[in-house]
């Protein structure tokens, strides 16, 4: 008898060993709940430009030569075309700019969106120079050339153009 009442104290002991351990065949069961929510973002077209200065030198009656680099960053696909004013001298015109000095010394030049200097920048339709934007900076250079045979007075001239970007 004493083996069986061994038998009896042990099973209750294994019933809650098994339940203390959760080996039994309940298990708790947890609830979630779910939702989504809408992420919304506007890219704008925008564009910023940059311009390195052009200088020709030592002016000496011969033809003189210089460039200047234009930078347009514009938001990845946005069309933009680039124009030059005249500058900033009174009687300049896009064809014919002029660098002023003192008085009414002025020194003519003109500007070009090509190496071989045939095809004028300017600042309306036609004389344009376009592109789209990818994001980076992208290099667009002026060729500027100051004609022969101009001789002035002794002075420094200058003159001062605006690139505009219209996108």
């Amino acid at each position: 008898m004493k083996f069986s009442s061994t038998i009896k104290s042990a099973v209750p002991a294994a019933v809650l060993g098994f339940l203390a351990l959760g080996l039994t065949s309940t298990t708790a069961v947890a609830a979630t709940a779910t939702t989504t929510f809408l992420v919304t973002a506007n890219v704008l077209s925008t564009c910023s430009v940059s311009a390195t200065g052009m200088a020709f030198g030592t002016y000496t009656g011969a033809v003189a030569t210089s460039t200047s680099t234009l930078t347009v960053t514009c938001t990845n696909t946005t069309p933009y075309n680039v124009g030059l004013n005249a500058g900033a001298t009174t009687g300049a015109t896009v064809t014919t700019r002029q660098m002023k000095g003192t008085g009414t010394n002025v020194l003519n030049y003109s500007l070009f969106s090509n190496s071989g200097m045939t095809t004028n920048w300017g600042n309306t339709t036609g004389s344009w120079v376009a592109g789209t934007g990818n994001g980076n900076a992208q290099s667009l250079t002026v060729y500027g050339q100051v004609p022969a045979n101009q001789y002035l007075a002794i002075d420094n001239y200058a003159d001062t153009i605006t690139a505009t970007v219209n996108y």
